[in-house]
């Protein structure tokens, strides 16, 4: 198991890793993504900035997160306990359906956690699909803090915002 930049010629590849995840949701009732979200495009972009890292297993990716400091504008409505420091956004972390509860998850969400505290940032941010009870509590149980709620259009049930402050960075070791 290794964890590792997603290249250009790897995007066909993700974009079918997130496509199979979608589906599984959505067999189980959880209409948290569509076939417009994410999309080939967000996909790409991901890839050009560096931010999208997928989870291997035997050469083949499995999983895939996003780790950047894009925040949605509705973030600004919440009351954070990380006011002043730099915070770090996970978005889109995903394990495909044939290896979900081996704790892939959670070795990429210590992938981020360790790329925020490698990088100086004081804290991880994130939301989740209140409905997807799964990944609900896998970030609950991670020590992560619900800080609110915000709704995005078009999506059934509202998101779950969740923030952890991170031990060994910067802000925290003055």
């Amino acid at each position: 198991m290794e964890i590792q930049a997603i290249e250009l010629i790897e995007l066909k590849v993700v974009v079918q890793l997130y496509a199979d995840i979608t589906a599984d949701l959505r067999r189980k009732g959880i209409k948290q993504w569509d076939r417009l979200y994410p999309n080939r495009f967000i996909v790409k972009a991901d890839i050009k900035n560096g931010h999208l890292f997928g989870l291997l297993v035997d050469k083949k990716i499995i999983g895939a997160v996003v780790v950047d400091t894009n925040e949605s504008k509705k973030y600004q409505e919440l009351k954070w306990e990380d006011e002043v420091g730099k915070s770090l956004l996970i978005h889109r972390l995903a394990v495909h359906p044939d290896y979900q509860g081996k704790g892939y998850g959670k070795q990429l969400l210590q992938f981020a956690e360790d790329y925020a505290r490698g990088n100086g940032f004081s804290s991880i941010r994130l939301d989740v699909f209140s409905l997807n009870t799964g990944a609900v509590k896998m970030y609950e149980r991670a020590g992560y803090q619900e800080r609110g709620m915000i709704r995005f259009p078009f999506r059934a049930a509202p998101y779950l915002c969740f923030e952890k402050i991170i031990a060994g960075s910067i802000k925290n070791e003055k």
